[in-house]
């Protein structure tokens, strides 16, 4: 059955490529990407063991336990759990819930991810060949991480499942796991700044440090295995037994949990519940000109508000300050002034998966003919017109707590030029660079087969476009900033403010080409992702 599952897979994942030459292509660039880095590992594994044994076993745990946890955490937030082998679609077959527990765990391994982690285990492992026993105990560490990375992903992201039946839960939850994850770069910004400060002598205090952290993550399941070897290398026998003990029961206790969880999803799959009380009037639609692209831009407008695959994208907006002051120092020194330009790019941006958010829906669109230049303009003014309001105020925001009012023209001529040239160059890819979304009522966390792929190459694409499309405002605002010339920042405000502006039409004109053009397909490929 295992053998079933594992060829199930990987046929699923040979006919995905076959479909779309961008999930081939995105699974070619993860893999090398994906190979580099565990050949990058292993090579400093081997050469850090013959240099200093304590000091790498000490690396090699810290860096296991944050790699167990983010197989834990990631998947609830960053791409969902992948449901190539969704186990509501093998209910009708009959099979035996242990059969399908240890079928989907080894279709689990069979991903990028997955066989970086077995690669990463067994080359790490071999750092110990001249020690036989610590060699043993390198691969049963191996072993017992990797079971723990795919089964208490499994296991979370099942037991998980009930609680985004509620839309409140799904919203809590993603701004919940966009908090650490936006903490981490700020939390390296802050160490390598102490570092520097402490120079030599604070230097010295490392290995000690280091040492402390991986005793401690070692008694947790997280790190656990992958300090089994270093203690049998040092002959440390009972912490050895320890360490293995932990291992394995967190590794049966997150099996014992992902069985529960899926012996009551089988029987009652979460499903999205109706919304609790009843709505008066026609809510956006009676502030929306009557025109059809009024029509799109409360339709969208309403999607903003209610539908938290929308408002998820945006939750990292309010996080930004905090960042952006912890990177600083925890002073409010001049890099908040790239607040209202992070800000525009993050809003503009954030329209570029609408139709394939729309899924079924998109339809409406197709059968009563709206022409392209009014679905791109409706959803370019559902965000467009807030993010003006929103982008304007962070920039009077940082602006004041810098003090920097001098700087006022290049901020304002950067932010509008961000948010300008973003919307028209989503307004673009949104109607060419399709890629499968959660579809409406589902959970935001899980995403069909093949999204990050696809996702990955669609979000890459158009951000170097903006990037590009960006240079004129950006190069003058540098510019400005380096030699603090006003004229230069006037200069920066005009360019933004008509660049963004032309490109934003440009893009809103060449969208709707291609969706007057495409509609049929489009809908046709929006359907194949429900």
């Amino acid at each position: 059955m295992v053998a079933l599952f594992v060829r199930l897979r990987l046929t699923l994942m040979a006919n995905s490529f076959k479909r779309s030459v961008w999930q081939l292509i995105g699974f070619i660039l993860a893999a090398l990407y994906a190979a580099g880095l565990v050949v990058m590992a292993v090579f400093g594994t081997v050469v850090g063991v013959r240099a200093d044994p304590h000091i790498t076993t000490d690396v090699v745990t810290i860096v296991g336990a944050v790699t167990v946890l983010a197989w834990w955490v990631v998947p609830l937030f960053a791409f969902g759990v992948d449901a190539t082998l969704d186990p509501q679609r093998l209910v009708t077959y009959g099979v035996p819930r242990r059969s399908l527990l240890a079928g989907l765990t080894a279709a689990g391994l069979t991903s990028v991810p997955g066989f970086a982690m077995v690669a990463l285990a067994l080359g790490m492992a071999l750092a110990w060949v001249r020690e036989p026993a610590t060699l043993l105990a390198a691969l049963v560490g191996g072993a017992l991480a990797v079971a723990l990375c795919v089964v208490g992903s499994r296991a979370i992201t099942t037991a998980l499942a009930p609680l985004l039946e509620s839309r409140r839960y799904r919203e809590v939850l993603t701004i919940a796991a966009f908090v650490p994850i936006m903490l981490v770069g700020p939390a390296f910004a802050w160490g390598a700044a102490r570092l520097e400060e402490g120079g030599s002598g604070l230097a010295e205090q490392i290995p000690a440090l280091l040492e402390q952290v991986a005793r401690m993550a070692g008694w947790t399941p997280l790190g656990a295995p992958w300090g089994l070897a270093g203690s049998v290398h040092d002959g440390e026998w009972l912490l050895a037994l320890a360490r293995l003990l932990i291992a394995g029961f967190a590794l049966g206790l997150l099996w014992w949990l992902w069985d529960v969880s899926l012996a009551r999803s089988l029987v009652s799959p979460p499903t999205a519940g109706a919304g609790k009380g009843r709505s008066k009037g026609l809510g956006w639609f009676d502030r929306t000109p009557a025109t059809p692209a009024g029509a799109v831009a409360a339709r969208a407008l309403t999607y903003w508000f209610r539908d938290p695959r929308y408002s998820g994208s945006v939750a990292v907006i309010p996080l930004l300050p905090v960042v952006l002051l912890a990177v600083g120092g925890g002073s409010a020194n001049e890099i908040l002034l790239i607040l209202a330009p992070l800000t525009a790019w993050i809003l503009g941006y954030a329209i570029s998966a609408d139709i394939s958010y729309d899924s079924s829906a998109f339809a409406l669109h197709v059968a009563t003919g709206v022409s392209g230049r009014d679905d791109r303009t409706g959803r370019v003014l559902a965000v467009g017109i807030p993010g003006l309001v929103v982008v304007a105020a962070f920039a009077a925001i940082s602006l004041g707590v810098t003090g920097r009012w001098d700087l006022a023209p290049v901020v304002l001529g950067a932010s509008l030029g961000a948010l300008g040239v973003s919307l028209g160059v989503s307004s673009v890819t949104s109607a060419r660079l399709l890629y499968p979304t959660p579809k409406p009522g589902d959970s935001p966390f899980k995403q069909p087969q093949g999204a990050a792929m696809a996702t990955m190459i669609s979000q890459g694409l158009g951000s170097l476009a903006s990037m590009v499309v960006s240079l004129p405002y950006l190069a003058l605002a540098i510019a400005a900033l380096l030699t603090s010339s006003a004229l230069l920042g006037w200069l920066t405000l005009g360019v933004g403010v008509v660049e963004g502006v032309a490109v934003m039409l440009l893009g809103i004109r060449w969208g709707a080409r291609i969706f007057d053009r495409r509609g049929p397909e489009l809908l046709q490929q929006v359907m194949s992702y429900a």
